[in-house]
């Protein structure tokens, strides 16, 4: 399904990674298909509150942290320039869908990279 808020709709998810030769673009895509399917999820049961928000942002950090894995098979890794484009990703999808107070560091909490 297709995103519907008009502020992620044109919005280039991992854009300096993209841009960045170090990491292999299949797996920026893959990236990116991760956050877009986040948008999806928020977007079909949109979260009630911090919580609801943070269980989704939380499943999706997860995902990176698998696909984490295929990065430093493929001679790269979800190092600084990384860990700042993602955080940031998700850090402008909350506040997107309203929630503006979502703290920067619980959306992504459960890290290993």
């Amino acid at each position: 399904m297709p995103i519907t808020n008009e502020k992620l709709q044109t919005y280039a998810f991992l854009a300096e990674m993209f841009g960045d030769g170090f990491f292999p673009k299949p797996l920026v895509e893959q990236g990116r298909q991760i956050l877009i399917a986040l948008c999806e999820r928020i977007e079909a049961a949109p979260p009630r509150d911090l919580d609801a928000l943070y269980a989704l942002t939380h499943a999706a950090t997860l995902e990176f942290n698998a696909l984490d894995r295929e990065f430093r098979a493929n001679k790269s890794e979800l190092e600084t320039l990384a860990r700042d484009c993602i955080s940031l990703d998700v850090c402008f999808i909350a506040a997107a869908y309203g929630f503006d107070d979502a703290d920067g560091e619980e959306l992504i909490a459960p890290r290993r990279w």
